[in-house]
């Protein structure tokens, strides 16, 4: 297994998981329960999503392009209401 991504909060790190899993990929959230433990004192380098090592290259490419995508949020909005029409 190889890290793919550190994420600094718990939604971050599941919401990269979830866009890995759309692609057939086998994603893994390493440090979920580790966050507990600390307390109230801001955690870093504890959250991983980490991937077989195998899948490593097409995840990276995957996370850079969604990473570096332009969000529109009307866009967005006028997709989710034509698929609601659908």
């Amino acid at each position: 297994m190889k890290t793919v991504y550190e994420a600094s909060q718990l939604g971050e790190a599941h919401i990269i998981k979830h866009l890995l899993e759309r692609a057939s990929l086998h994603p893994i959230v390493h440090g979920e329960y580790l966050q507990g433990g600390v307390g109230e004192i801001a955690p870093s380098g504890l959250l991983k999503v980490v991937v077989a090592i195998d899948e490593y290259d097409e995840a990276k490419s995957i996370i850079e392009a969604w990473d570096e995508a332009e969000w529109d949020e009307n866009a967005w909005q006028t997709e989710i209401d034509e698929v609601g029409k659908a």
